[in-house]
């Protein structure tokens, strides 16, 4: 972990024996502020509990779940702030675990970071909940990356037609794409906390080791690809 202002930081839970998998999971934040994300922040405090639900259901099988704060909370186009802050952390994978899978998990902004920095050599999936795809935001970085999008019917915060349009132009150069919509859920993810946790497990494990247990995503994936984008959780 730094403790240094001038970076990122950094929580680190360690997989039970030796490491064949991390997860790298990036907070949310606004499109315009340069204010530092202290630990205290409800969008870094959010992650907090998925990160450690990840961790106990990926820790049997290897997987280091490390989970990130960003330096500064905003987007901040056109430095998009966090996205120096998520490679700096993927460098760091790397050297550590050379040549071991990553997999980001990102909501809201952390989405869209997420989905931006998977071109980076170590990433071989992407769970975005929620997130923040503006129209014309780009998915050359998703290329044969296994992508996961979960957002809420009622999301006032972040577009679920927006993700669905993504997720539709992703489609063309992803490995594969799926996309859940949970009814009634807004952006917070606090209606039906169990579904998130559980899809993004159950995907993240997958990377891991192919022919999950999950019922419901492993439905998704025999799914025609026009009927992967709605999919009821």
């Amino acid at each position: 972990m730094s403790g240094n202002l001038a970076e990122p930081v950094v929580r680190v839970r360690r997989a039970r024996g030796q490491t064949r998998a991390v997860a790298l999971v990036l907070h949310g934040g606004a499109e315009h502020s340069t204010v530092p994300v202290g630990w205290w922040r409800l969008a870094y405090l959010r992650m907090v509990p998925l990160a450690r639900s990840l961790h106990r259901a990926g820790r049997p099988h290897g997987l280091e779940v490390r989970l990130l704060r960003n330096r500064v909370y905003g987007w901040n186009a056109p430095a998009e702030s966090p996205i120096p802050d998520a490679r700096w952390a993927l460098e760091r994978i790397r050297a550590e675990h050379p040549g071991l899978p990553v997999v980001m998990v990102g909501h809201s902004m952390g989405g869209r970071v997420a989905l931006r920095v998977a071109d980076d050599p170590a990433v071989t999936g992407v769970c975005a909940l929620a997130p923040w795809t503006p129209p014309g935001e780009p998915v050359d970085a998703v290329a044969g990356r296994a992508v996961l999008i979960v957002h809420g019917t009622r999301d006032r915060m972040t577009s679920p037609a927006e993700s669905y349009t993504f997720a539709e132009r992703a489609r063309a150069v992803a490995a594969r794409v799926a996309r859940f919509e949970i009814a009634g859920e807004g952006h917070s993810m606090l209606r039906r906390p169990g579904v998130w946790t559980r899809l993004m497990c159950a995907f993240t494990l997958e990377q891991i080791a192919p022919g999950g247990k999950d019922e419901t995503l492993r439905d998704a994936w025999t799914r025609p690809d026009a009927d992967r984008l709605r999919i009821p959780a």
